[in-house]
């Protein structure tokens, strides 16, 4: 499939995603929602062989994604809204469901859409220049992708408060002390580096990954008797794969594992 708005390439086993739409700052409009929905929706019938991480950025030097598009959104009814951010909560959680990790590159600017963007995936790089920002009130709106529900996952709750209700932007600096991004780097380092970590997880045992991921979704913040039980049931899911079987027996005898993700 072609793509007008996004740049699809693979390192091996790690794929990279750019939106490219740079006239906009990469804003989300129905046609990237839509083309980004076909492209995961590919990615994920790929196996492991083919597709074992994402890296997620954006076109040019300024803006990872600078929001929503205000003026598509600006002419929408209340039921055209209620469907717009219906198709993007459906986006955003396909990030968080793929069964691979996900790599955010914050180039830039990641307001609104892209700050909740971001935070579908699974952790967060950012250049220097970066900033970040709920600014939705500033509009008369509020988060509609998931921002008010993700950000205080990730954060906590009254820092989220803060910087939904204030709708102020920070910097890269300030978004690594308060936890939102895992990294900060020079912008000509960001790239490689989200692709180098990438290609670190993709030499793992994929399957083992997909469960990880799949059991800290599904126990974050729940009982702990529940989560335990969740935890188990995926570790004791992986005693059934091959890769399992192989990363043991390499353990044991002292040599590198040949995963497969069977």
């Amino acid at each position: 499939m072609s793509y007008q708005t996004l740049k699809l390439e693979n390192h091996g086993k790690v794929w990279v995603m750019t939106i490219s739409r740079p006239e906009a700052l990469n804003a989300l409009n129905s046609q990237v929602i839509d083309e980004m929905s076909a492209a995961i929706a590919m990615l994920a019938q790929k196996n492991f062989s083919e597709c074992a991480a994402l890296v997620l950025t954006g076109q040019g030097e300024k803006s990872f994604v600078a929001g929503g598009d205000i003026k598509e959104m600006s002419s929408l009814t209340s039921a055209q809204a209620l469907k717009f951010a219906e198709l993007g909560h459906q986006l955003l959680n396909s990030f968080e469901n793929l069964k691979i990790p996900v790599i955010a590159a914050v180039n830039g600017f990641a307001l609104g859409g892209g700050c909740e963007l971001a935070l579908a995936c699974d952790f967060i790089y950012a250049s220097e220049n970066a900033k970040f920002a709920l600014p939705e009130v500033t509009l008369g709106l509020m988060p509609g992708f998931g921002g008010t529900i993700r950000l205080s996952r990730v954060v906590g709750q009254n820092r989220a408060k803060e910087l939904t209700y204030t709708g102020e932007m920070i910097s890269a600096a300030e978004a690594y002390r308060i936890g939102l991004v895992n990294k900060v780097l020079p912008l000509a380092e960001l790239l490689p580096a989200a692709i180098k970590t990438a290609q670190t997880i993709s030499s793992r045992a994929p399957v083992a990954i997909a469960h990880a991921k799949k059991s800290i979704l599904r126990t974050f913040d729940t009982e702990m008797n529940l989560a335990t039980e969740i935890e188990a049931q995926e570790f004791s899911i992986l005693f059934e794969t091959k890769d399992m079987r192989e990363g043991t027996t390499a353990f044991l005898e002292k040599r590198k594992p040949n995963f497969t993700g069977l």
